[in-house]
């Protein structure tokens, strides 16, 4: 099975191939660039593994949340390329790519969603697949879901923004954390790799971001 992952929710981007389970990967931290920045990285990876787009199974791709304008730019160009080469899709969820890169099977992943929040999720592995402890969602780090027990692993940009609020919340669960730590399209495609091969990819025209701040425009009291 040969499949392509990209990602631009956050200021990193990146995109992997997947090749009967080698991965190829680029990723580079780009700013406002990813516009600029991510066909070049896509045709440069699949030149290297000497692949056409149109001899891939699918194209996954970041479906949030995270940035607005960059899960609009990931999913355009991952429906753009999957619509001109009739190939299905997946969006993949960013908190759970921050699970998969981990180095630990309990993960709260957290994002800063800016504005004082953050997008939040907890993933506990069992039988080498990931169960939703926390479903994603926003909330601000003080306010956030309970989890079970101990032994959990902090990752993504929510623990570089909040980390004192993060850890009084969780006082004496959260062993260590990582606030430096991106979505990366690497883990995107290992993720969707498994859900291609059970034949769950959609078709490209359905696909879509996942925002959870539907309400960008308006003022945190008037969202809620």
């Amino acid at each position: 099975m040969k499949l392509l992952a990209l990602d631009t929710s956050t200021e990193n981007c990146s995109v992997a191939l997947w090749l009967d389970g080698e991965v190829l990967s680029r990723q580079e931290l780009a700013g406002q660039r990813h516009s600029d920045l991510i066909l070049p990285m896509l045709e440069e990876v699949l030149g290297e593994a000497g692949v056409t787009l149109k001899s891939l199974d699918g194209i996954a791709f970041g479906e949030g949340p995270g940035s607005f304008t960059g899960l609009r730019i990931g999913c355009g160009v991952a429906q753009g390329l999957a619509l001109g080469a009739d190939l299905p899709v997946l969006g993949i969820s960013t908190l759970l790519a921050l699970a998969e890169a981990a180095p630990g099977d309990r993960v709260l992943a957290c994002l800063d969603a800016r504005i004082g929040e953050i997008y939040h999720a907890a993933y506990e592995k069992r039988h080498a697949a990931w169960l939703t402890v926390s479903e994603p969602s926003l909330c601000f780090a003080k306010d956030a879901p309970a989890l079970p027990g101990t032994g959990w692993i902090g990752a993504g940009s929510g623990f570089a923004a909040y980390a004192e609020a993060l850890q009084l919340r969780y006082a004496g669960q959260v062993l260590s954390s990582d606030g430096s730590v991106y979505p990366q399209a690497r883990e995107m495609v290992k993720l969707a790799a498994p859900l291609f091969g059970q034949g769950l990819g959609r078709d490209a025209a359905l696909a879509a971001p996942l925002y959870i701040r539907n309400k960008v425009a308006l003022k945190t009291a008037e969202r809620k």
